[in-house]
């Protein structure tokens, strides 16, 4: 462990505080983080294997879902397990290496995970909004392309920061004040100017975050403005229903994470709250994303219980739906 107390030494070894203001009593914090990550290891685990396995589910909507999965297991897996090594075992220390390390891997999938949003976004603008070229425009090989194009993005801007990160000196203090290696948690750290690496990362988080979240609040606007002219005042009502609950998961995401990005820059905002929300956005949208895409969707749902429930089992859960090329329009389940 780097000893903190030696203000000229430089550290490659840090601390993760955790979450300041639960010095002492973090092992209580194990208990809902470990729910939370097994609700999510299961739930999305069962919505990939369900896509993978049925043909039926391999058009680029369900495709996209699955994806999305994939990446909310991902983002989990690489900041909880840590975190509750931490709680439980107070196994706080992490390399420099290992820090640059996650903290390449929790941008870059965190952007990734945006990238996906902002194509689920598009592919209902298309179903919705243009329905009979939905076939022709949305296709799994389109998809694939812009989210190979998105990935670049994403790498490229990450590892810029990795780069401006490594050689800087860290010598104020070893002990970072967060529960993961996040970007400016790490460098404010450093004893040497900083000012190109801020500038970075809240260019990037614009670059990245800011436009996919213009993109698809714009998708939804044009959404809904299509979704106002359908004559049934029910099919309005479901669909805006329908709207209105991914625009808050997505909303939810999306604000938490400029958040994080911004409280490093304007100061006079609370450690713990900071932290809190930083954690939030990555841990909370990865459980409530197969809820919202992926369970709530009636085709997944129902081959979900006909796999794992042994029949089929009526709900009286209200449903929101997802839009398909076949029809066009969201399909409700009751």
């Amino acid at each position: 462990m780097a000893d903190t107390n030696h203000n000229g030494s430089l550290h490659d070894e840090f601390i993760l505080l955790g979450f300041p203001g639960f010095e002492g009593s973090e092992s209580l914090l194990s208990a809902p983080f470990l729910l939370v990550y097994i609700v999510t290891l299961i739930a999305n685990s069962g919505i990939v294997l369900v896509i993978v396995l049925d043909r039926s589910l391999h058009d680029p909507m369900y495709s996209l879902i699955c994806c999305l999965s994939v990446v909310d297991i991902i983002i989990s897996s690489i900041v909880v397990p840590k975190m509750l090594l931490s709680f439980l075992f107070n196994l706080k220390a992490i390399s420099l290496a290992g820090c640059l390390a996650q903290m390449f891997l929790v941008h870059f999938w965190s952007s990734a995970e945006s990238t996906l949003l902002l194509l689920m976004a598009i592919d209902r603008f298309v179903a919705i909004c243009n329905p009979l070229r939905y076939p022709a425009i949305i296709t799994n090989t389109v998809l694939l392309k812009l989210g190979a194009l998105a990935f670049i993005r994403s790498g490229v801007a990450m590892s810029i920061l990795i780069i401006l990160a490594s050689p800087l000196p860290f010598c104020k203090s070893n002990i970072i004040s967060h529960c993961y290696c996040e970007h400016m948690a790490l460098v404010e750290l450093a004893c040497a100017d900083t000012t190109l690496n801020s500038a970075m990362g809240l260019l990037f988080a614009c670059a990245i975050i800011g436009f996919d979240s213009v993109c698809v609040l714009l998708s939804y606007c044009r959404i809904v403005t299509t979704v106002v002219k359908i004559p049934s005042a029910e099919s309005r009502r479901k669909a805006f229903h329908t709207c209105c609950t991914h625009l808050l998961v997505i909303a939810f995401c999306y604000l938490t994470a400029l958040f994080s990005f911004l409280t490093y820059r304007v100061g006079q905002v609370p450690a713990d709250v900071r932290v809190s929300l930083s954690v939030m956005y990555l841990i909370l949208p990865s459980m409530a994303n197969p809820i919202i895409y992926g369970m709530r969707t009636k085709e997944i749902r129902e081959r979900l219980l006909k796999r794992f429930g042994g029949r089929r089992v009526k709900t009286r859960v209200q449903v929101v739906a997802s839009v398909t090329h076949r029809g066009a329009q969201f399909l409700l389940a009751g």
